[in-house]
């Protein structure tokens, strides 16, 4: 993988900000600079940036700072300056990694000069607007927005076929490649010793079950239905402990539902872990993975976890299960409390089943970010040869 490729890798978020995509530019950028390439992240800026421990640069454009314990930031990418500074930069290919603020950046670059311009689409953000938008005149317009800065890239890329059903709704008509995320969790065994450290920590009896979830706390990952079904075990008499690590804006409210559930003595929040290596301890040291989320478009902590062995429970036909194989690489479940009370009643006590099942996870749908970052580096080369040999950098450019 090297052909001493110029990429800008546009990102609206990006660490300290922790979430999926900040965790996805952070990989490209370090895969590509290891191999050869430039690769250049372009970012809001943020207060509580720490860019200077990366081995590779950081371009932050200008921001409004939205005080959250989330840490986001939202960018704005106005100033004429600024188009020129990346136009001066003469790179071979731009690519945004989603169709929010960077995005429009890049539209912005492209009016005065063309640059291909690839656009990844990782997240439902038809969810996003329904819920955050208050007026339906707001609502048209963000869609207006989202749908303006996709049609404007000139190869728009999945992590997921199923995630094709969201842009749709959206009203985007063009083509899409599939082009899956990886994991910079490297594939590893965890002693018995370190697990029984972690369960010692927590007061977690030996030989009994442990589930996690991993994410984002948000409701529409489905986490009442993790919550309901925990409840309907413990009230059928099964023991199990449920670690909930992350956070997010419904982390409160969640902790509240919990304690009303009666799932105080049952459930452990991590909270905000940054340390890759602690959370991948977690995922080793839990017999399975809880992620009922229809929203993800991937869901990179399904790969997480296959990682150390550690199997998932998804929703049959969500993206986050596509090409999981029930009672193979994953187990899957319907979308209802019910449903994965029922399976999990039927596995959590089967510790070799969920073991087997793990260990064939992380053999056949584990995926490294050299692996995923060397299939987007061929791709680049495509679209940026598919670019000039029909004309676009002569062309009128639209967006």
């Amino acid at each position: 993988m090297d052909q001493h490729l110029k990429i800008a890798i546009g990102s609206d978020a990006f660490p300290p900000t922790t979430d999926g995509i900040s965790n996805v530019a952070a990989s490209y950028a370090e895969i590509l600079n290891k191999n050869g390439c430039e690769a250049v992240v372009i970012t809001p800026k943020n207060p509580n940036q720490q860019d200077i421990k990366y081995p590779y640069e950081i371009f932050r454009y200008k921001s409004w700072w939205l005080p959250s314990k989330e840490g986001y930031s939202v960018g704005w990418p106005f100033k004429e300056t600024l188009h020129y500074e990346i136009v001066d930069r003469n790179f071979d290919i731009l690519h945004s990694h989603a169709p929010l603020a960077t995005s429009y950046y890049f539209r912005l670059v492209n009016r005065i000069k063309r640059i291909p311009t690839v656009l990844t689409y990782h997240t439902k953000y038809e969810y996003d607007i329904e819920k955050r938008v208050p007026t339906e005149a707001g609502k048209r317009f963000a869609g207006k927005f989202l749908l303006n800065n996709i049609n404007s890239a000139d190869e728009v890329w999945v992590t997921s076929s199923g995630s094709v059903e969201s842009l749709r709704k959206l009203g985007y008509e063009g083509d899409c490649v599939v082009m899956p995320n990886g994991c910079d969790m490297p594939k590893k065994d965890f002693s018995p010793v370190l697990i029984g450290k972690i369960k010692k920590e927590h007061n977690i009896p030996e030989n009994v079950p442990i589930f996690i979830y991993a994410g984002r706390m948000i409701w529409y990952k489905n986490i009442r239905l993790i919550l309901e079904a925990c409840r309907n075990l413990k009230k059928s008499g099964k023991d199990f402990r449920l670690i909930m690590l992350g956070f997010g804006p419904d982390e409160t409210a969640m902790k509240i539902k919990c304690r009303t559930m009666g799932l105080s003595d049952k459930t452990i929040w991590l909270g905000k872990l940054l340390d890759r290596e602690l959370i991948q301890q977690y995922y080793a040291a839990a017999d399975i993975l809880l992620f009922p989320s229809t929203f993800d478009t991937n869901g990179l902590v399904v790969r997480e976890a296959s990682s150390c062995c550690t199997p998932s429970l998804l929703v049959r036909g969500s993206c986050a299960a596509e090409g999981i194989e029930d009672g193979d690489t994953g187990f899957l479940c319907e979308e209802n409390a019910e449903s994965i009370a029922r399976v999990l009643s039927g596995i959590m006590n089967n510790g070799d089943l969920m073991k087997r099942v793990g260990k064939t996870a992380q053999e056949k749908i584990y995926i490294s970010w050299e692996e995923a970052v060397s299939k987007a580096l061929e791709r680049y080369e495509k679209v940026i040869n598919d670019f000039y040999s029909v004309g676009k950098s002569s062309e009128e450019y639209k967006y």
